[in-house]
């Protein structure tokens, strides 16, 4: 498995419209493309902690690389007050109830 973890700062008052994006993606997008396992969003203070899952790097990448997600981020991106902090790498376990 492959994935990303991103930290994102909020604009403020956008938190909640980030949230809303990211299931967005989830609900929506998720079903356009191949590979994606499971997605979580945590709350660190003033940041938001967004943890991505793919069945592999392969689908990741194409994913990464598909012109729809790049115009889907840049809509989440205007909600933020910088560029998010990405590390992405090979997910070692992800389990699910």
């Amino acid at each position: 498995m492959f994935g990303t973890v991103a930290i994102i700062k909020p604009k403020a008052g956008q938190e909640q419209a980030i949230v809303d994006k990211l299931n967005q993606w989830w609900d929506g997008r998720r079903k356009e493309i191949k590979g994606a396992v499971s997605t979580t969003i945590h709350r660190n203070g003033a940041e938001l902690i967004v943890a991505v899952t793919f069945d592999n790097e392969a689908n990741y990448k194409a994913n990464a690389e598909d012109p729809a997600q790049d115009k889907w981020y840049q809509e989440l991106r205007a909600l933020m007050d910088a560029d998010p902090r990405w590390m992405d790498g090979e997910v070692l376990a992800c389990k699910h109830a």
